[in-house]
């Protein structure tokens, strides 16, 4: 297999960046490309297996045979994967390839669509999520979710980042919560743009800022994961680059899983990415040879954009 992909260093983590072959710009080969190297035979069907490295050195997040039903609709198949902690792992996948699906898999939010079953077993830290034992609300506060479009409580901002610390008891008086609200702000890269507006509504703040808030009210209940479901599609290329640079930040202290539609934002944030395709988890593996030699058929024509 001969691969020909022009890849860019785009971040300060140098990821490359994959660019999509066309009649008009036909993809060059430079060093760090696949070419001329003589390969394995690819993979080309859904159901030869997941394919790479779907089990790490230090897992936090052990998914394990998950399977998601929506009626009769089998929409997640057979899915094993382990996250670290600190690292961030993005999904990646055409539209209605399950990448969402699962995600809300792993903080339960599927529990409130009536005709949702999961099967499978996930754990966080060794701990069972879906056992009875282990009440939702409690998980979610572990599992943090920040969701595509930004969705401000109607409060004050202060409000906002204090509500998950009062319902969860985490401030023992005001001047704590005062702390916890201060601190969420600023690792947030929000607070010095509202510390005198701490009164006003939430909603009144831009887009960009409003995500941030949601981060902010994300992290003030001191999560060990943060989920993002396409946290920077309805963004500016200036708020996304922002909230991608608050995400290397914050992957120091929590697993982070973004699911993005942005190869290029994978390319830019992302330690390790897994590739989804109708409901199966085709490949997983480091971001650099995710985008420059990818091991499974499927993969290679989506980030080439032959599907997708």
């Amino acid at each position: 297999m001969t691969m020909a992909l022009m890849i860019e260093a785009e971040s300060k983590n140098e990821h490359p960046t994959p660019i999509v072959s066309s009649p008009d710009n036909p993809a060059t080969v430079e060093s760090t490309a696949v070419a001329d190297v003589p390969q394995s035979p690819q993979p080309t069907e859904i159901d030869a297996g997941t394919v790479g490295q779907v089990r790490t050195a230090d897992p936090f997040i052990v998914s394990e045979n998950i399977d998601v039903y929506y009626g009769d609709n089998h929409a997640i198949k057979n899915v094993t994967l382990e996250i670290s902690s600190s690292e961030v792992i993005a999904l990646i996948g055409p539209s209605g390839c399950g990448k969402s699906t699962y995600l809300r898999c792993l903080n339960r939010m599927n529990d409130s669509i009536e005709s949702a079953r999961v099967t499978g077993t996930i754990t966080l830290g060794g701990q069972d999520i879906y056992s009875k034992a282990l009440d939702p609300v409690a998980l979610r506060a572990r599992v943090g979710m920040v969701f595509q479009k930004p969705n401000p409580f109607p409060k004050s901002i202060y409000d906002n980042v204090a509500y998950g610390p009062r319902i969860h008891g985490l401030a023992a008086d005001r001047a704590e919560l005062d702390n916890i609200v201060h601190t969420s702000l600023e690792r947030a890269g929000l607070l010095k743009e509202v510390i005198d507006r701490l009164d006003e509504p939430g909603t009144g703040l831009s887009g960009g800022q409003q995500q941030r808030l949601c981060i902010a009210r994300t992290i003030a209940v001191n999560p060990e994961v943060i989920l993002m479901d396409e946290p920077c599609s309805a963004l500016d290329p200036i708020a996304t680059a922002r909230i991608e640079d608050l995400m290397d930040e914050l992957s120091n202290d929590y697993a982070i899983v973004i699911v993005t539609h942005s190869m290029q934002q994978a390319a830019r944030v992302s330690k390790r990415v897994a590739y989804f395709h109708l409901g199966t988890l085709i490949e997983v593996d480091e971001t650099d040879k995710i985008f420059t030699n990818p091991q499974h058929k499927l993969t290679e024509d989506y980030i080439t954009g032959r599907i997708g």
